[in-house]
């Protein structure tokens, strides 16, 4: 694949002396310049999960070569589900692990390594040219008090993807949605709407999702207390309308996002809230039936407001710990440039953290017809929410809520205790 090299396409050589980060006041003992020791160029180790397409592996190689001798990056792949990844890192950090040069972090882990002192933050100046041109909202997901701890890598939102050849028009609401399903129910046609129901993450996901569009919050702005309210009222009472309805896969309530994508490939739904990657699966496995899908913003609670997707992805961080902070920070800035951005989205599927890629012609046609789309969920996404606790105040949600089939106004005021409880504990979540 070839890419263009421009906007923020960096000179990885030229920028890795400038670099500075802020609360390191030894940088230059921190490892030293590269060669120095006479082992050649600094191996640099980056844990991140293994993303079947290989692209991650691809930017690794690419940016050694680009660094001209100053450092060659190490992948130490992760596991592909969240907690998996979490509790790995977490394991070494708490143990001063020196080879947590780069991290890549799920957007929620943020506040919580930060507050951990587990991770560095970059300095205003850096900070500001390293997210040049990136959503803001992918930026928030990197700061915590009023600083950047990770650069964005990519980012992640769902969309409502449906059977052209059953649904002439996409729903623009939830009601809409079901309404169209128990339609094709009556027809005997696929009709399902497959959506995460399990017990994990992305029902949380799903829920903040809800609560947002619905025009409200689950914590407040600085994460300190619980909001819920009638917008949560709005969410659970969505839930449960899909759940009583023929609309919801039997299966809703262990189902993942890979289980909801294996579900529509098998044509059994006309519906889906799934993230990009469901594209070029669909592709692969079933040409015929990617030839039928169609795309659209998640539906919507109220008529008239734009849907509030809760956004994923992942960041780069520094560890505390790591001898080579300068090199690690200059390699964060080549593995976030465009050409490597366009890679991983044309070859993973995972969508660009800055902004004009979703115009740019060579994305769109290599594999992103759903570009602009996606760039229009973005706009009004939202992000989890905000607290070094956030690990226990989702296990709440998922916890407080599960089944779908039981979800209801009574389970909210057990979860405004449990969420108010998990914000009052201290130390991190095993």
């Amino acid at each position: 694949m070839t890419v263009r090299d421009g906007g923020r396409a960096r000179g990885v050589a030229a920028t890795l002396g400038a670099l500075t980060l802020v609360a390191w006041p030894a940088l230059a003992g921190c490892g030293g310049p590269a060669g120095t020791d006479g082992a050649g160029p600094v191996r640099l180790t980056w844990y991140v999960y293994s993303e079947p397409s290989g692209s991650f592996a691809r930017a690794a190689a690419a940016c050694s070569a680009a660094s001209d001798g100053r450092y060659t990056i190490k992948v130490s792949w992760l596991p592909t589900d969240s907690d998996g990844q979490r509790q790995q890192l977490v394991r070494r950090l708490a143990a001063d692990d020196s080879s947590l040069d780069i991290l890549a972090l799920d957007v929620t882990w943020t506040p919580e390594l930060a507050e951990a002192g587990w991770i560095v933050p970059f300095a205003p100046a850096d900070a500001r040219r390293l997210t040049e041109g990136m959503l803001p909202v992918t930026v928030t997901t990197g700061t915590w008090d009023g600083r950047l701890y990770a650069v964005p890598l990519s980012t992640n939102v769902q969309l409502l993807w449906y059977r052209t050849d059953l649904v002439e028009q996409p729903p623009q609401t939830w009601d809409e949605m079901i309404a169209a399903a128990r339609r094709l129910a009556e027809q005997g046609r696929p009709h399902y709407v497959e959506v995460q129901g399990a017990q994990y993450e992305g029902y949380t996901v799903l829920f903040t999702s809800l609560v947002a569009s619905a025009g409200g919050q689950v914590l407040t702005d600085d994460g300190t207390a619980v909001v819920l309210g009638e917008p949560a009222e709005r969410a659970v009472a969505a839930i449960r309308a899909l759940a009583d309805s023929p609309a919801a896969d039997p299966s809703w309530s262990t189902q993942r996002e890979n289980d909801n994508r294996l579900a529509f490939e098998a044509g059994t739904a006309a519906f889906q809230l799934n993230y990009p990657f469901v594209y070029p699966s669909a592709w692969q496995n079933d040409p015929e039936l990617a030839r039928r899908i169609g795309w659209a913003q998640w539906p919507t609670l109220i008529p008239g407001r734009h849907s509030r997707t809760t956004i994923g992805g992942f960041n780069l961080a520094i560890g505390a710990h790591s001898r080579h902070r300068t090199e690690a920070a200059a390699a964060i800035e080549c593995l976030t440039s465009r050409e490597n951005q366009i890679r991983t989205a044309i070859d993973g599927g995972l969508p660009p953290t800055i902004e004009d890629l979703y115009t740019d012609q060579e994305l769109i046609d290599g594999g992103y017809p759903f570009a602009a789309a996606i760039h229009e969920a973005l706009r009004h996404a939202t992000v989890r929410p905000r607290t070094p606790a956030y690990q226990s105040v989702s296990l709440q949600i998922a916890h407080t809520l599960s089944p779908p089939s039981s979800a209801s106004p009574g389970r909210l005021r057990e979860l405004r205790k449990t969420i108010s409880d998990a914000l009052q504990s201290k130390g991190l979540v095993p």
